[in-house]
């Protein structure tokens, strides 16, 4: 019998309707492969597993909100009536007083007026995967066929928008795109106007023996070279972001968001990484520990992440053992537990620790300088990352305490760049979050150098 430790109150559970099956053949897309775990698979939900996996999924959370996340493969291949489906599970399963909130992650190549009228009808927050404009965002997400799938996607976006529909926009950052961080963050901020943004590294992890095959897609493998993609090697294949260069995009972004976009577009990480500088965890990846962020396979085997969807990471069947159990089963609590554990000596004597605490065990396979193992494939990125908005970090987190809003940070840097707003008056509180008068403090380097 599974030995269960106290269940979480509410955990995060990515539900993969289709599996791995996807219409779309990206070049750096893990998850192709996992179609090998399920040879002669359908790749389909049944309907009564759907019913079983919402009704176990309400009756495993004690708290009055409950996110539905769907994502792939490619969800939308299960076409919009079992979606139909879910939403009257719901309503048959679920509490009384629950919200229920609907996500789901997609390429948006099948989005059309029916699919985005239903989005808006029930709320949906949509995930739409853009890697940016044209030939960057063409030279890794391609078809089936190896043409680019971005005229697609545009069509899919400007039907959202068309519908009112509310949009994220996801990209991966990798060895075609990282060297392009404002041509990539302008596109989306200018021309998509999408204000929520996600960037996600890609590294793709391989042994040394394999990492030749690897460096062809799932698509472009013969039967022979293709392997079920776990976490374990110490190599990357060339589309892999190097560390240095992400720390880099993600630091150019940064210093044109932090002028000028403060609260009107936000960006997941520079927003969970100011959660840290308040003492917050507001991620997995960030957190001390994890383990409460799962993956349900269309066939209802749940897994202790989105990245572990392999047999050693394997908690149990939901039509077998409830959900609530193998959440809190002692396999999935010590998997949590180990991101803490397992960290390296360096690691824990870090100044930063407190931002990232070693980040995603996934991409923990180099050495440290002593030759300790567990660093983080991306530490060095994520170091210059974060020593670099330290100040601004600590203003913003001194403003959100004072009961001030972040973008506040925006006045503080036209005062230090000799370009005061009009809005900041002489005894006005100073935008750096001081809680000195603007005259006393910045205000005192702009006047200087107005006399001089």
């Amino acid at each position: 019998m599974t030995a269960v430790s106290p269940a979480p109150s509410a955990f995060h559970l990515l539900a993969k309707p289709s599996g791995s099956a996807c219409n779309l053949d990206c070049a750096y897309c893990f998850f192709l492969s996992k179609e090998m775990l399920y040879p002669g698979s359908r790749f389909r939900m049944a309907d009564d597993l759907l019913e079983i996996y919402i009704r176990q999924l309400l009756e495993a959370h004690h708290t009055p909100e409950v996110n539905i996340n769907w994502q792939g493969g490619e969800p939308t291949l299960m076409g919009l009536e079992f979606f139909k489906a879910s939403i009257a599970y719901v309503e048959k399963h679920k509490k009384q007083g629950q919200r229920i909130g609907y996500t789901i992650q997609t390429n948006g190549v099948l989005l059309d007026d029916e699919w985005c009228a239903f989005f808006r009808q029930h709320g949906f927050l949509v995930g739409l995967s853009v890697d940016g404009p044209k030939a960057l965002h063409d030279t890794y997400r391609v078809n089936k066929g190896g043409r680019g799938s971005f005229d697609q996607v545009m069509r899919g976006l400007a039907c959202l928008k068309k519908h009112g529909v509310e949009f994220n926009i996801l990209c991966t950052v990798h060895a075609a795109n990282a060297d392009h961080p404002l041509e990539i963050y302008r596109f989306f901020r200018d021309e998509l106007k999408a204000n929520y943004l996600q960037f996600i590294p890609i590294v793709e992890r391989s042994t040394a023996e394999d990492v030749h095959g690897n460096n062809k897609s799932w698509g472009q493998q013969d039967s022979a070279e293709r392997k079920l993609y776990v976490q374990a090697g110490s190599c990357v294949t060339e589309r892999s972001v190097g560390a240095e260069q992400f720390g880099r995009f993600l630091i150019a972004i940064f210093d044109e968001w932090v002028r000028r976009d403060v609260g009107m577009v936000f960006v997941q990480t520079f927003d969970v990484a100011l959660g840290s500088w308040l003492g917050q965890h507001n991620l997995c990846v960030v957190s001390p520990t994890c383990g409460n962020s799962l993956a349900l396979e269309h066939n209802g085997d749940l897994y202790s992440c989105d990245h572990f969807v392999e047999p050693d990471y394997f908690l149990g069947n939901i039509r077998e053992t409830p959900m609530a159990e193998l959440v809190a089963s002692e396999k999935q609590r010590a998997f949590g537990c180990a991101k803490l554990v397992s960290l390296p000596q360096y690691c824990r004597d870090c100044d930063v620790l407190f931002a990232c605490y070693g980040d995603c065990p996934r991409n923990r396979f180099i050495e440290t300088p002593d030759g300790e193992p567990g660093l983080n494939y991306l530490c060095t990125g994520y170091k210059f990352f974060y020593h670099h908005i330290d100040e601004p970090m600590k203003i913003m987190a001194n403003l959100v305490r004072q009961g001030r809003y972040a973008d506040e940070i925006m006045g503080w840097y036209a005062a230090r760049e000799n370009s005061p707003p009009a809005k900041v008056g002489r005894n006005a509180p100073c935008p750096c979050g001081s809680g000195n008068k603007y005259k006393h403090c910045h205000g005192q380097a702009s006047s200087t150098t107005t006399r001089a």
